[in-house]
């Protein structure tokens, strides 16, 4: 216990810098041009710019300047990015979104001390701060849920209370009837062994504006679509689920069946995305094997980037934007074309290539479904109501039942030059 205690004060501060490996700050033009000059003792004028942020009322710009945004270099600069996406995105109509991005340092990450609880309580306390930017002063009510009772209760003790700031509620999916005053309920486990949670009843919370989502299985992800059915016109936001992984889980024994991604999962919007992943590549010359890593990067309306890192951890280089959310198999052919247009990877035949990667480079829900919707896509959807809404005057009722299918438009006939 002193160990653990130890611990946590040392990763809070761990969290707490600015300069941590997973958002280091990169080197900015100005320090590195100074440090030229001290060493040279010679050096020409450089003129700095103050570029402001676009306009919030022109989305064209926003769109342009979404497409191109870097990847945060601090948690603080993460949090901001994150609540301005998640904010784009509900006020384009879009009620159920997905936070994604690691909950700690890199470093702190791979650290073999690091546990499931470190994890949960750090996504916790993120999303409390996350859920403050919906709530000022209190005048609204944001609720962060958490699977059921027990998992609350490890939270409120660690938070000191229930209720950690005006507005924002620590509660649970799950409740139990407050008339069963039994210790051990054996219908308990026999409904978790069948994947059917952990007994109790799913109840939505009066008046709640944003329902925060942390730290929920797959088995658990039924529940949330029950609690979206009875409170429908609320916020659900998936926050740091790792839904890419839950999703594999699907249609194994004791979790839900993989329609569940058509009905419900494919519905999620990414709405703030960073997903980071490391390769090794075995080459014919020295040093034989390369060491690479990338990251995927979203925040509404933006595109999702295809981002290869510099070599130092600190910076990146954009690769290429999607509309569309590339595979994993996909992301990494990318990563791997960027380093042979650059000569660090030689070109190699298609028998090898093949044997490389196989023939298949996607996952069952990554590949197209019938019933599957197409959230998972990015649609430009702020772009395209605002444009609409001032020529038209359509309000965003109407506008949330267009959609989207093969990159055209599709909606009611009063959309003249969009269908």
């Amino acid at each position: 216990m002193i160990f653990r205690g130890q611990f946590q004060v040392a990763l809070c501060a761990l969290v707490a810098m600015a300069g941590v490996n997973a958002f280091a700050p990169q080197i900015s033009t100005l320090s590195a041009f100074s440090r030229s000059c001290s060493s040279t003792n010679s050096c020409t004028s450089t003129q700095i710019f103050n570029v402001p942020p676009p306009d919030a009322e022109d989305p064209v710009a926003i769109k342009e300047a979404s497409d191109r945004e870097a990847p945060p270099q601090s948690f603080y600069q993460l949090q901001i990015q994150s609540a301005r996406a998640a904010a784009m995105a509900i006020e384009d109509g879009h009620k159920l979104i997905e936070i994604e991005y690691p909950p700690l340092p890199a470093n702190v990450l791979e650290m073999d001390d690091v546990s499931a609880y470190e994890i949960s309580d750090a996504n916790i306390k993120l999303a409390l701060d996350f859920a403050k930017s919906f709530t000022p002063s209190g005048a609204r009510k944001v609720a962060i849920l958490l699977p059921d009772e027990a998992e609350l209760e490890i939270a409120t003790e660690n938070l000191g209370t229930a209720n950690p700031y005006p507005g924002v509620t620590v509660s649970s999916l799950r409740k139990s009837d407050p008339d069963d005053t039994r210790i051990f309920k054996p219908e308990q486990i026999f409904l978790s062994l069948l994947g059917n949670g952990s007994g109790g009843t799913v109840e939505p919370l009066p008046d709640t504006y944003m329902y925060i989502i942390v730290v929920a299985s797959a088995q658990e992800l039924p529940d949330v679509e029950e609690l979206q059915k009875l409170d429908p016109n609320a916020v659900f936001v998936m926050y740091n689920l790792k839904l890419d992984i839950l999703r594999g889980d699907l249609g194994a024994p004791a979790f839900p069946p993989k329609d569940f991604h058509d009905r419900f999962l494919s519905k999620v919007k990414p709405v703030y995305y960073l997903r980071t992943r490391q390769y090794t590549r075995s080459t014919s010359k020295p040093p034989f094997a390369v060491n690479y890593q990338g990251c995927l990067f979203r925040s509404y309306p933006g595109e999702f980037q295809t981002l290869l890192d510099t070599g130092d951890g600190r910076a990146y280089r954009r690769v290429l934007g999607s509309k569309f959310r590339p595979a994993l198999g996909e992301f990494k052919e990318q990563l791997t074309q960027a380093l042979r247009d650059k000569g660090v990877i030689d070109e190699e035949g298609k028998t090898l290539n093949f044997l490389r990667t196989g023939y298949k480079t996607t996952t069952w829900w990554e590949d197209e479904r019938e019933e599957a919707s197409d959230s998972l896509e990015d649609l430009d959807y702020h772009l395209v109501y605002k444009q609409i809404d001032a020529k038209n005057n359509v309000n965003m009722v109407t506008l949330i039942n267009a959609s989207v299918k093969g990159g055209e438009w599709y909606a009611d006939n009063f959309f003249h030059g969009i269908v």
